[in-house]
């Protein structure tokens, strides 16, 4: 293991995804399924390379669970395009803090769906993350806050809850699914998922946009590929905290590029989220968790 190494790769791809945010919100004129088109099939030719790079194509595309791959794709299109949506309406810093709720909804989700026993520690830390939620959205879902930032709101956090969905497929399929290849479908399938939004109306891009979208499955390939080489120098416990860096890209890109001033309100909600999703993750490392959940889950995937 070579800690150092996988942190500087997980900073970097964090780098990456928060280009991807600003590429994107910066292609606002843009329909969401259309946006997720671009980021999607400008992936597939990183990814691939990447892979041949490593001697790796077309063997690390092959898969054992066309049924878990399908569901993981679908659930993170949806994730993907809601979070996108989110994007349109309310500001980076604040899409990116109500996003930090994933690792908490995963306790969540592992216990209802896993029957994972939950303990006081996680109970708390999960009670803390969601009173933290409550406070950075809280304004926006009074009734004096306007309607398109509510819609903003809320659909972040639909996306942040099916972007937990999917993660728990990923845990389960990490056992028998090679990484490279549970990237690699994901794209795909968010490719192919986009193009149904195109009855819904489809526009074409005009000069800078092009470099947006384009631009944003580029650098979100790259995340990609930098996020899945982190964990070959360095384990999920040290990584983790390192994801939180999103939070001040979203400000300072929010700040010196989209104009965005973040309120006292956001700013102390994101400390509670990022608190509480820190604690499950060293809680979690010091239990060494995982195996028998996995192996359950596993068997359900089987049985649909």
């Amino acid at each position: 293991m070579h800690p150092l190494r996988g942190i500087l790769l997980m900073v970097s791809a964090i780098s990456c995804f928060a280009a991807m945010a600003a590429f994107v919100k910066a292609a606002d004129r843009i329909p969401t399924g259309e946006t997720v088109f671009f980021r999607a099939f400008c992936a597939l030719p990183v990814i691939a390379l990447w892979l041949f790079l490593k001697g790796e194509l077309p063997s690390g595309l092959r898969v054992n669970s066309i049924t878990g791959h399908l569901v993981r794709g679908i659930a993170g299109s949806m994730a993907m395009g809601l979070g996108f949506l989110g994007l349109k309406y309310i500001p980076l810093p604040e899409a990116t803090a109500i996003r930090f709720v994933t690792p908490i909804l995963i306790v969540i989700f592992a216990a209802i769906f896993l029957g994972e026993r939950v303990r006081l520690f996680r109970i708390t830390a999960v009670a803390v993350g969601l009173v933290g939620v409550s406070i950075i959205m809280w304004p926006q879902l009074t009734f004096e806050s306007d309607s398109a930032v509510r819609l903003g709101a809320l659909v972040t956090l639909a996306s942040a809850t099916l972007a937990a969905f999917a993660q728990i497929f990923i845990k389960a399929m990490a056992g028998t699914e090679r990484t490279e290849a549970i990237v690699f479908w994901f794209s795909g399938t968010a490719s192919l998922f986009a193009l149904t939004t195109i009855p819904f109306g489809w526009i074409m891009p005009v000069g800078m946009e092009w470099v947006w979208l384009i631009g944003a499955g580029l650098v979100g390939g790259a995340g990609q590929i930098l996020l899945t080489s982190s964990y070959r120098f360095a384990d999920a416990g040290t990584l983790a905290p390192f994801t939180y860096l999103s939070m001040i890209w979203a400000l300072i890109i929010g700040y010196f590029i989209f104009d965005e001033l973040p309120t006292l309100g956001m700013l102390g909600g994101a400390v509670l989220v990022i608190a509480a999703g820190v604690a499950i993750v060293f809680r979690e490392r010091q239990l060494g968790r995982g195996s028998a959940s996995e192996g359950k889950l596993r068997s359900m995937m089987k049985d649909r």
